[in-house]
């Protein structure tokens, strides 16, 4: 049954959500507790799982026990919308190898998205993404990744499976269900030369820390094409965020996550979430704990704000637009939502492009647009189609 996949919260957890405010998140949620109904997944938006397992971290050892920590910070929040139905599932109980734990993973992603269901994982070490991954995979869905971390975890080709090395392993699969990634906030001098470059040869889109910060803007039509996005703690700065081993001087300040995390709940695309690398024997008077909290309260108020404006047809709710650039075969399509005022570029499709039909719409901005126009081909653009060849 699924419910065995997972023991429930804590009774010590479960005891002190009964002081808490009537509309605080502990009391609006459909929690797994002990000597309770494990919840149902009618009208549920998104659904909690603490996954407590750190054997695939490195030199953060204290991971698994973040989950109960950060719901303990997340409970007392107050929520204001009460239309995102919200269950917690309590905490995946972790396999006998690391490998079972990822099966488990899985196997719980691909339920959940089949009840179209936004599973949020709340770890444990950042190579639990591999796991969430493969529930795509089961699925048989192609996705896009957007991973909020300072470095990029690519790993050797032979090394194993963890926190350093697991987007090595998504890379490299095959038959393989990841059309991009993404990284926000990377640092370049905690990137090796030959990772840096994989990342272009791949026309995978890596954002440094300082473009990022410069123009938080520009991260929202990333997120915005996310079908997953998942966050190392570790890429906010040790003095916002202490709670990690590998937490460095420079990264994200706080609200920056925050906003990235808002973005992301808006996203209609959107179907899945982690936060990881999370360790509360580093933390400092529960500081990081409270970030963690905070940035999964914005997560749940952009669900709310969805604006289901993802362009399915031609309507009178959009715009579109045609750019003729000098030395292309074929036009840029711009499609702009007049409702939101959001952009996206149509990506070319045939018959042997049938398998990346859910990426041929390519959030962008009007800077974008402007580019076109200026007989300059987008990025974004140029990356995109030379993966779907």
């Amino acid at each position: 049954m699924f419910q065995d996949y997972f023991a429930p919260i804590s009774a010590q957890l479960d005891t002190g959500t009964a002081h808490l405010l009537s509309d605080s998140i502990g009391n609006r949620v459909q929690a797994y507790r002990e000597n309770g109904v494990f919840p149902s997944f009618e009208g549920v938006r998104i659904a909690l799982i603490g996954v407590g397992e750190e054997r695939g971290s490195l030199n953060n050892r204290g991971t698994a026990a973040g989950p109960d920590h950060i719901r303990e910070e997340l409970y007392r929040l107050r929520l204001h919308q009460t239309a995102v139905g919200i269950v917690d599932l309590g905490n995946l109980i972790p396999g006998h190898a690391i490998g079972d734990t990822y099966a488990a993973i899985a196997e719980v992603t691909c339920e959940l998205l089949s009840h179209h269901v936004i599973p949020v994982i709340l770890g444990g070490s950042h190579d639990l993404v591999y796991g969430h991954y493969c529930g795509y995979r089961k699925a048989e869905q192609v996705i896009n990744i957007v991973s909020v971390d300072s470095c990029f975890d690519l790993g050797l080709p032979d090394a194993p499976i963890n926190s350093d090395t697991f987007l090595g392993h998504i890379i490299l699969e095959q038959p393989n269900y990841l059309f991009n990634f993404s990284n926000l906030a990377y640092q370049t001098y905690l990137n090796g030369t030959e990772n840096v470059a994989l990342m272009k040869k791949l026309h995978f889109d890596a954002h440094r820390l300082g473009q990022v910060q410069t123009d938080l803007q520009e991260a929202e039509p990333v997120l915005r094409n996310a079908d997953m996005v998942t966050i190392d703690i570790g890429a906010v700065r040790q003095s916002e965020a202490p709670g990690n081993v590998n937490a460095s001087p420079n990264g994200l300040f706080a609200h920056e996550l925050c906003q990235i995390m808002y973005y992301a709940g808006m996203s209609d695309k959107l179907s899945g979430a982690g936060v990881y690398e999370y360790n509360p024997r580093l933390d400092r008077d529960r500081q990081t704990a409270r970030l963690v909290a905070q940035a999964l309260w914005y997560f749940i108020e952009g669900v709310s704000q969805r604006k289901n404006d993802l362009p399915a047809s031609a309507s009178q709710h959009y715009t579109t637009y045609r750019v003729a650039v000098e030395g292309m075969g074929e036009e840029i399509v711009f499609i702009r939502s007049n409702r939101t005022e959001r952009w996206w570029m149509k990506l070319p499709t045939d018959g042997k492009r049938n398998r990346y039909m859910s990426q041929h719409l390519l959030p962008c901005t009007v800077a974008d647009y402007q580019q076109a126009c200026a007989n300059e081909v987008p990025e974004r653009w140029w990356n995109a189609v030379h993966k779907m060849v």
